[in-house]
């Protein structure tokens, strides 16, 4: 069936910058087809199964990308159903889980879900594919997100990228974009900060008043991907740059998630980021607008006027959805595809963040001990604790430390020594009998990098590890996304355990909305 075959789309880096350019080449040809009404090319992409069933989860309002997706299925002649939201069973108290559970065992091969959940399409995948194993279902599941909270919106960003190489004459050498508006909120500016890799030399421009300015977590995206970033706080500003963006990417700003304060300054604001007629002669030649639409119909960012004007890309941006989502629907039920063979990159091997280290290579230094610690004859110490940082902040944490690692019961203490040129550090130590496992080092590793442990018998350091920040951490109950609207906040009472990856600023994201978190915050206890 090929390597698309039944898979999810749950945010855009879950199909390959390769994979992308493969779908738009499809969509490419499709698109053709049907401006020239070619029969036999367009039979090649339908799955044509009246039993092949696509779902529609719609539990927010939406037009364009409800009916994009509605018209691509019938495109496809496969079974289309519709979850009405206002008398689902969700209404009723039932989990997300147990929901696609009855779903999918009624045929259901592709669910297409809009949620303001965030991370739900991931966490369904999970969930489902062992559904569909422990149940000896023919086909998983697979779901494609279509918008989750202000976390991606995946199939957007695939219709943008190809009306942008369209526009690129399908080149994916450079793309310089503005994208304006509301940065914050727009899940479809969230999607380009890993999205816009299938472009190779990339620079951003971020058009936004600070209160919906881009959030740290995308910025960082972009810097890391080794995009060129610039910011500024209204389109006035930006104009005033020698060099402007041929292409510009608007979004509507949802102030009413914003609360009094920010609807206080709403037209300062609006002014920001809303185009006017007369900046139209300071743009580049052969500048082109775009927009996921809909625009506010009262305060729209992108002003009626245009609609006739060679500035509108977002009519036939619009327009492509169709095809691009035509493709994706043909790929993951295997009705193309078959050939194209991925470049998988190579499994990358844990690294090692708990190093031992080997005693007997050690050379014999002057014991040292720290003002206020007595040396132990059997127990732990755990040193050089948040080095570095304020001693109310070492304290603080040394605390967080106990208690995740459940020393709280034990003896002895906790005591912030003044270092070399009065830099501190907290040190932790419990005398007595400890067996600290695997387990237990992830754990210290994950709430104390850059820390040391000593395992103490007999008055002498039996063992020590120095530990660093791990790559992932997941399967501990008293781990906790911030983000309410995550799916595994306690809040939706989904019971969905949180995990994290390191990035590479050192903070944790979270697997499910990636929201970003130091190592001192994905701690529940940390919150009381």
């Amino acid at each position: 069936m090929g390597t698309f075959y039944g898979r999810s789309l749950c945010v855009i880096d879950d199909l390959s910058q390769e994979e992308r350019l493969y779908l738009f080449e499809h969509a490419r040809i499709l698109k053709s087809a049907f401006e020239t009404q070619d029969e036999a090319v367009l039979n090649r992409y339908r799955i044509d199964d009246p039993d092949f069933g696509i779902y529609e989860v719609f539990l927010e309002d939406s037009t364009r990308t409800k009916e994009s997706f509605r018209n691509a299925a019938k495109f496809h002649h496969a079974k289309v159903s519709d979850l009405n939201s206002g008398s689902s069973s969700f209404n009723k108290g039932e989990s997300y889980a147990d929901t696609f559970y009855t779903l999918s065992g009624y045929s259901n091969t592709i669910f297409i879900v809009r949620s303001k959940v965030e991370g739900v399409c991931t966490y369904l995948e999970e969930s489902l594919t062992s559904y569909a194993r422990r149940n000896g279902l023919k086909r998983k599941p697979a779901f494609i997100n279509a918008g989750d909270g202000k976390h991606e919106h995946p199939t957007q960003e695939l219709l943008d990228e190809f009306t942008f190489l369209e526009d690129n004459n399908w080149s994916t050498e450079t793309l310089h974009l503005a994208l304006v508006g509301d940065l914050y909120h727009g899940r479809t500016v969230h999607s380009k900060a890993d999205g816009l890799k299938i472009f190779k030399n990339v620079t951003v421009d971020l058009i936004a008043p600070p209160e919906l300015a881009m959030p740290e977590t995308y910025l960082h995206k972009m810097k890391d991907h080794g995009f060129t970033v610039r910011t500024f706080d209204s389109i006035d500003a930006y104009l005033k740059e020698t060099v402007i963006a041929p292409k510009w990417y608007f979004t509507r700003p949802q102030l009413e998630r914003m609360g009094d304060k920010v609807l206080k300054k709403e037209a300062e604001l609006r002014r920001a980021i809303t185009f006017r007629e007369e900046l139209i002669p300071l743009l580049p030649l052969n500048t082109k607008f775009y927009h996921p639409l809909p625009r506010h119909k009262a305060h729209p960012t992108i002003p009626t006027f245009l609609d006739e004007t060679p500035l509108n890309g977002w009519e036939r941006q619009s327009i492509n959805g169709m095809y691009v989502r035509i493709v994706l629907l043909a790929l993951i039920a295997g009705k193309i595809g078959g050939e194209f063979v991925s470049a998988r990159p190579p499994v990358v091997e844990e690294e090692d963040y708990i190093k031992e280290v080997n005693l007997e290579d050690r050379v014999p230094q002057e014991k040292r001990i720290s003002e206020g610690v007595q040396p132990i004859h059997d127990g732990i110490v755990i040193d050089h604790i948040l080095r570095g940082y304020e001693i109310g902040e070492i304290r603080d944490h040394m605390r967080l430390i106990s208690s995740v690692l459940e020393l709280d019961r034990g003896k002895g203490g906790e005591w912030v020594s003044s270092g070399q040129q009065g830099i501190h550090k907290g040190i932790i130590f419990r005398p007595g009998s400890y067996e600290l496992d695997r387990k237990h080092l992830k754990r210290l590793a994950a709430v104390a990098p850059g820390s040391t442990l000593n395992l103490i018998k007999d008055g002498k350091v039996q063992r020590k590890f120095r530990l660093s920040l791990p790559p992932r951490i997941y399967n501990f109950e008293d781990l906790g996304c911030t983000n309410e609207a995550c799916i595994s906040h306690p809040s939706q009472e989904e019971g969905v355990m949180a995990r994290f990856y390191r990035t590479q600023e050192n903070t944790f994201a979270c697997a499910y909305c990636g929201k970003e978190h130091g190592f001192k915050e994905i701690w529940k206890r940390s919150r009381k």
